[in-house]
Parts: C-alpha cells; structure tokens; sequence
C-alpha cells in the first residue's frame, strides 16, 4: 500500500485509517473477537494507521483496540484522543489531559502513542485550547507518552483561528469533506497545507449516511441532509457501485489529506474498505451525485458551544 506522509510528522500513514469508533459498540454490538478479527486483517492488509478515543464507547473501544493490538503495535501508527469523555462530559484542563493519557495508555496497552489529540475541541472554549490545551500536549509529548499531537473539532473556522496562533502537528476534521459536504478545502485545508500540519479525513461516509447499514438514534443530520444521502446511495446502486466504496474512493484522492478515517469493526468491512482503493468513479456518476447533493450542499449540523460555531456555513 502507498503511504502519505502526515504533515511534517515524518510519519508515513496508509491512505485509509482505521476508525475504531464501531469498536465501542457505537453503530451497533460487535464482540471482542471480531473487533480482534477486523484489526488483524486491516494490519494484514496494509492499514497502519489506528485512530479511536476514549469516548468511544465510554473506554470501550480503546480497551478492545488495546487487546487486538497484543503483539502488533510495532506494525501501526496508534493515534487517540482526550478530552471528550460522554455525550456532556468535557475536560480540557492540563490535570485532565495528564492523567487521561496515562489512562488510555493502561487501556490500550502500551506506553506511548503516535498521535494524542484533543477530542471534539469546540466543546471548549478557544482561549483554554490555546493556553492549556494545547501546551499541556506539549509536556505530554515532551514525556515521551506521545509523539506528536493535533486537535479535532466539527467546526472547521475554530481550528483554523487556533493553528493560526498555537502550533500542532496534525488536525482532524470530520463530516466536512466526502460525496455530500465538501467545506473542509474553503477553510481549512489550504492553512494546514501552508503551515504543514498533518490533515486527517474522518468520516467520508458522513457517520454513516452513505454506508447500508441502519442509522443510529443519535446522527445529528436533517432530515434534508440524509434524505439527499439516500439519493446518492441509489445513484450508486444504480450503476452497480457499492455506496461505501463510492464515499471512500471519492475522499482518498484528496490531495492533501494524508489519511481518511473509516470505522470498521469486523473483516468483510475492512475487505469493502480496502475495495475503494480500486475503485475509479465515472465521471458521469459523480455529476449526477453533484446535481443530487445540490439542494443540501455543505449544510452542517450545531456542535459545541455557540461562540465556536462556523457562523458563515449553512446550518441546519
């Protein structure tokens, strides 16, 4: 598999990550054994890079990861986060972020990580990001614990206003660039690019709008949004193309974007997953996929707290 390099890291990751979200039983129950499974054969496969959190099924998901990667974490590029711990439980403070890393490194069983990231950051307000946050991720590097470090958010204006002014490694944004919302490159892709910060893609299949599987209770989209998701899945199936193959190989040929975060959690995913790399989209599908997504296009959801909110997008 060709590997990206991730920003000015000098890590080299594989086109498509592993979400370990679906590990925490968030899209639905899956057993140890199988999350076991779906690991090994993403490592098998060529997939290095392995991203999950504690929220993620309320530690569930890092202690699983943790038990797979038994015997296999010198083959991955381990990434997880902080910060976020339950739908209304947030803790951006430097005492929080010191004990939480040791926490998740009990958990998944190792003593460092690649990559610790501050979770979902516009739950937080941007002074304490940039003058706790993200210096207490500093000492945490500096310690050995971690490698290097980045922040995540939904609201793309936010995270551009902080690595204007606070040096990271490497920024998550999910939900913003696939078939059905496309903003990331207005706004933030062209900053990480210039300061070579590590870009990371979750979520191409806009948490799972695009993929056949049921959607969970708590998806945020509208109605409007996952209405026009529908339509895309039946252009695709339409002209015999696999809906998830069609996100995924759409968001890989990003030309910056180092990774594209996908969850997986059992083997015939990761195989579906990997499918997308083969995958070469008729461009006259995708014009019919742009004439689908039009009515809705870049339309975002609220998240976090009003003052980071992405005032200049179309909210629903």
């Amino acid at each position: 598999m060709q590997l990206r390099p991730l920003g000015a890291t000098g890590m080299r990751v594989s086109p498509i990550g592993f979400g370990a979200s679906p590990l925490g039983n968030e899209f639905g129950d899956v057993s140890q054994e199988e999350s076991t499974r779906a690991v090994h054969e993403a490592i098998d496969r060529g997939i290095n890079f392995f991203d999950v959190s504690p929220y993620y099924g309320r530690t569930l998901a890092e202690s699983r990861l943790g038990l797979a990667l038994q015997g296999k974490r010198d083959k991955v590029l381990l990434a997880t986060k902080c910060g976020r711990y339950d739908t209304d439980r947030f803790d951006f403070s430097a005492d929080r972020l010191r004990s939480s890393i040791d926490e998740s490194l009990q958990r998944l069983r190792t003593d460092r990580v690649d990559l610790f990231q501050a979770h979902d950051i516009e739950f937080g307000t941007q002074r304490q990001i940039e003058e706790e946050t993200v210096p207490a991720l500093r000492e945490i590097q500096k310690s050995g614990k971690a490698r290097f470090i980045g922040i995540t958010s939904y609201q793309l204006e936010l995270m551009v206003r902080i690595i204007e002014r606070t040096p990271v490694d490497t920024v998550l944004s999910y939900c913003r660039f696939n078939l059905l919302v496309r903003d990331m490159d207005d706004l933030l892709t062209p900053v990480a690019k210039e300061k070579r910060i590590g870009l990371i893609n979750a979520s191409p299949l806009h948490m799972g709008l695009l993929s056949e599987s049921k959607i969970p209770a708590w998806h945020p989209a509208p109605q409007p949004l996952r209405d026009t998701a529908e339509r895309v899945r039946n252009l695709c199936r339409d002209r015999g193309v696999n809906p998830v193959q069609a996100g995924l190989s759409y968001c890989v040929q990003h030309s910056y974007v180092a990774t594209t975060l996908v969850g997986m959690a059992s083997v015939e995913q990761v195989r579906t997953n990997l499918g997308a790399l083969d995958l070469c989209l008729e461009q006259s599908l995708l014009d019919e996929i742009e004439a689908a997504v039009a009515p809705t296009r870049n339309l975002v959801w609220p998240s976090g707290l009003r003052e980071n909110a992405d005032y200049s997008r179309r909210l629903c």
